[in-house]
């Protein structure tokens, strides 16, 4: 009798707690259940954000915010090259003392207008990295940017009507979506064919040109994909005269 008694007295307090627990957890349940909003499962087949938006599963938050930027592109013709020494290779040729002001004063004028690279991919020929060099020293931003020399650039800019297929496919293959801004540099007549193909617009880019567009994408590839030729914003061309 007194073992049934001691049985009975040690199994209600735990029956007693199991119920406790149930309850909480059932509680805690219909909390979650009331505010969908707090739902987080792992494995499951939607989530419910904050703002009350679904989502599957493979789609995070992030990636079903995430909205067309602006891209920005400036096709810069190289500076004013020097004739004087015949015997050189036209890749070989360097640049005039002209050609040298006009560097200096371009760059400056991009800064100015705010447009500065993150990515340059440039032409290897000797005139197009003698530009470069002196806008890298002239203003830091270009020093700053992730540079590519692009052999392909200096032959295809004599093919007629490929440049601008050519350097969608080079941008692409190159930059990153974070990188916002990439700058081309080469030479006629492919740049001039080029901006005036995305543009939309007749062209004329003469030696140290940059034409300046813009176009939106989450990624480069759609930015191209979307505007098409003729469908990139022309902000305009700058040059060391104006």
């Amino acid at each position: 009798m007194n073992t049934t008694t001691v049985c009975h007295m040690h199994q209600t307090p735990i029956f007693n707690s199991g119920i406790s627990q149930f309850n909480r957890l059932y509680a805690s349940t219909r909390l979650s259940f009331r505010n969908p909003s707090r739902l987080r499962t792992q494995g499951s087949l939607v989530i419910e954000t904050p703002e009350g938006q679904v989502v599957s599963d493979e789609e995070t938050p992030t990636q079903s915010e995430s909205k067309p930027v602006s891209r920005r592109l400036i096709l810069l013709r190289h500076a004013k090259s020097s004739l004087d020494n015949r015997s050189l290779r036209d890749h070989d040729r360097p640049l005039s003392k002209a050609g040298k002001a006009d560097a200096v004063k371009v760059a400056h004028k991009l800064q100015q207008l705010g447009w500065i690279p993150e990515l340059i991919l440039s032409s290897d020929a000797l005139r197009t990295k003698e530009t470069l060099k002196i806008m890298q020293e002239q203003v830091r931003g270009f020093l700053e940017a992730e540079v590519r020399f692009i052999s392909s650039f200096y032959s295809i800019a004599a093919m007629d009507g490929q440049t601008a297929e050519h350097l969608q496919k080079v941008i692409c293959n190159y930059s990153r979506d974070e990188i916002l801004t990439v700058m081309c540099m080469g030479h006629n007549r492919g740049w001039e064919e080029a901006a005036s193909m995305f543009s939309g617009a007749s062209l004329e880019l003469k030696t140290c040109n940059a034409a300046l567009l813009e176009a939106t994408g989450k990624s480069w590839d759609e930015a191209f994909a979307s505007a098409g030729f003729g469908g990139w914003k022309l902000h305009g061309i700058v040059t060391p005269t104006s």
